[in-house]
């Protein structure tokens, strides 16, 4: 798993291909916001299936594997779980590494569950 802290006007787009560099996954997961043409070319080109589904605005819909999709509800409900720590949903930490120190705590007590 890659975090990585934005500032909170962000949006998330610009960083799937941050979050993919140096990692070779069979498939990604991801809601409406991944969907850009960068990052479905990075992901044909690494050789990776894109389980994304079609922005809106996007004037042909791309096809998508919708019994893979379903497995996406795991990621959110894993955020879901972290956003139970306080201090993860409310952001006390005033620096990006010291928020980000929390959140892996967070994963590593959810793993160890």
């Amino acid at each position: 798993m890659r975090l990585i802290a934005t500032e909170g006007q962000a949006g998330d787009s610009p960083q799937a291909l941050p979050l993919l560099a140096d990692l070779e996954p069979g498939k990604v997961l991801a809601d409406t916001a991944y969907d850009s043409d960068a990052t479905r070319a990075y992901c044909t080109e690494k050789g990776i299936k894109a389980v994304i589904p079609s922005h809106p605005n996007r004037v042909e819909p791309l096809a998508m594997d919708e019994e893979t999709y379903r497995d996406r509800n795991k990621v959110e409900r894993f955020f879901g779980r972290l956003k139970q720590y306080r201090r993860l949903a409310t952001r006390y930490e005033k620096t990006a590494v010291s928020f980000l120190a929390f959140w892996h705590i967070g994963a590593t007590l959810d793993w160890l569950r």
